[in-house]
């Protein structure tokens, strides 16, 4: 029978000598709840790499909760601009203003799965690394750990259930945080998607899949469904030293970001904003989770007030606070921005 302790305590010893130095880690019974929600927010389908800068600028403009709570939306929502999964954006001002009236994040998985978008996976991460509850956290790198490990061969999503039984089973009750955290880096590391370091695992002695040759072909997955496809037109449109720009509804695609007026690809139907010249200058692709998008691209000189939208003063622009789609969007129109 495999001793799920002695994995663990392998994996915790490689963690102390190879551990990632990443701007959210603090050492072993240090973390800060509102560093370790905010980077496991930000990290939501998201990579490493693209959110290190955020974590750092965010951490700099509003250096704890109560201050992330205190920021206008606009603010937040301009700095969240080309992170992407906007909704997460909302849900973070949501839940740090939910926390700052609380007095500070509750320290039970269950207490945090009751705050705005916090959800099974994150609520564990939390309490794990920042509390040090013996909560088993199950992120793309550690199912595929697992998945390895156990040698199991059903395909995901299927497999999530037993992937996170035989998680489970691994997580110790001494630092399950940096356990937690070893697995992850362990997946993204060296038990990584393709062509796993095999030989400098510390595990592998212990994986089924490896001694059955079959490590690099696991975790199976099923045949990916081809994204739908979208048409839409995107209108940039120019005023007297100002350019034409709306915030985004709420709810729904890129909610509450800053925009040029468009229609059709978020089920819209509308004419354009206002009148002028309107000139087709091409098309820009763009893919989202659920679908792939080619949204045209036209500009005018406006010859009178816009019916939807607001002029707002060029000084005053900036292509960073618009998210990715809409900066494609203007690079067409202002190519040096690309």
């Amino acid at each position: 029978m495999r001793d799920f302790g002695v994995i663990s305590a392998q994996l915790l010893d490689w963690y102390d000598r190879h551990a990632r130095s990443l701007p959210w880690r603090v050492p072993q019974g240090q973390a800060d709840p509102y560093r370790v929600w905010l980077s496991e927010v930000m990290l939501q389908q998201t990579t490493v790499a693209a959110v290190k800068a955020y974590f750092e600028r965010f951490t700099t403009l509003w250096p704890t909760v109560h201050d992330l709570a205190a920021a206008p939306d606009a603010q937040v929502m301009a700095e969240w601009a080309g992170l992407g999964y906007y909704a997460r954006a909302r849900n973070l001002l949501a839940c740090a203003r939910a926390v700052a009236a609380m007095g500070g994040f509750p320290d039970t998985r269950d207490g945090l799965a009751a705050l705005p978008g916090i959800g099974p996976y994150t609520s564990a991460a939390i309490a794990a690394i920042a509390f040090g509850r013996a909560e088993t956290v199950v992120d793309g790198n550690v199912e595929r750990v697992v998945s390895r490990l156990f040698a199991v061969e059903t395909p995901l999503p299927a497999s999530k259930p037993e992937l996170v039984r035989l998680a489970t089973l691994l997580t110790p009750d001494r630092r399950p945080g940096d356990f937690a955290q070893a697995m992850m880096d362990l997946g993204a590391t060296i038990c990584t998607p393709r062509s796993p370091a095999c030989g400098i695992c510390p595990i592998i002695d212990e994986c089924a899949a490896r001694m059955q040759g079959i490590a690099a072909d696991l975790p199976r997955k099923l045949p990916k469904k081809a994204k739908p496809q979208r048409v839409g037109t995107v209108w940039i449109g120019f005023g007297q030293d100002s350019i034409l720009v709306e915030t985004r509804p709420e709810k729904g695609l890129l909610g509450g970001t800053l925009a040029f007026p468009s229609t059709g690809w978020d089920g819209s139907d509308l004419p354009p904003p206002a009148a002028g010249d309107w000139q087709e200058l091409g098309l820009v692709r763009h893919i989202f989770t659920h679908f792939a998008l080619d949204l045209t691209v036209k500009t005018a000189q406006l010859t009178a007030n816009p019916e939807r939208g607001t002029l707002l003063p060029l000084r005053e622009f900036s292509p960073s606070a618009l998210p990715g789609l809409m900066r494609k969007a203007f690079a067409l129109v202002r190519p040096e921005t690309a």
